[in-house]
């Protein structure tokens, strides 16, 4: 197994549970947080390491909203990388998926959740293992109905830098694909290889259904 970025062995680190978003490691999510609840959760983040867990909530969350409805086990750790406070003290932030993680145990009360996690380790992959993967990638961003999405050209560029196949891979799921009971898989799936096969495959899928005119992606979300 390789290893993760540099991290301690367990991150007690707040959970903010959506029911529809699933967080991807170096992916950014924008986000306006108004709960006061989730208030609180932001100003403590803020004081601290600026560290928030995204959680997706599994179906029947509706029920248990106010209270702690079940989520998916694995989360993604992100960290804050701009915030603004408006005068009425809601928070607008954009949160920077940082590690895939595994939730140990929540903690019992407070005003939010929290949680012990233990950040997931991955199967080794070296780029040459994953060059087929990534002239894949290349061609769908190239020369398949993707190409002509604005977001596209973006990932035409990542392609040609420094990045892994693997963390464009996350991005790429994070910002194309829609069914978040899959990007949900996708963000468990510990074996690199694998995890980049499924995204360039479930690309290929949404490159034969793409009308760029109703695909409804932005056009700079911030990739990094």
């Amino acid at each position: 197994m390789s290893a993760v970025p540099d991290h301690p062995p367990l991150l007690a680190v707040p959970l903010f549970p959506l029911p529809n978003v699933v967080l991807f490691p170096r992916a950014v999510l924008p986000l306006h947080i108004f709960e006061e609840r989730y208030l609180m959760m932001t100003a403590d983040a803020l004081r601290a390491d600026g560290l928030i867990a995204m959680a997706l909530l599994k179906s029947g969350w509706e029920k248990q909203y106010h209270q702690r409805p079940a989520i998916e086990p694995v989360v993604c750790v992100g960290q804050i990388v701009s915030w603004e406070q408006m005068p009425d003290g809601k928070y607008n932030f954009l949160l920077q998926g940082r590690w895939r993680a595994r939730i140990v145990r929540e903690h019992p009360g407070g005003a939010y959740r929290r949680a012990e996690l233990q950040v997931l380790p991955e199967t080794n992959a070296m780029e040459i293992d994953l060059h087929a993967d990534r002239d894949r990638l290349r061609y769908l961003f190239e020369e398949s109905p993707l190409a002509a999405i604005p977001l596209s050209r973006q990932f035409r560029e990542l392609l040609s830098g420094p990045l892994t196949t693997a963390e464009i891979a996350d991005l790429a799921a994070f910002n194309y694909l829609d069914d978040v009971c899959f990007k949900q898989e996708l963000l468990g799936e510990q074996d690199v290889r694998r995890r980049v096969e499924r995204v360039v495959g479930a690309l290929r899928v949404r490159s034969e259904h793409v009308s760029p005119g109703l695909f409804g992606l932005p056009e700079d979300p911030s990739l990094n």
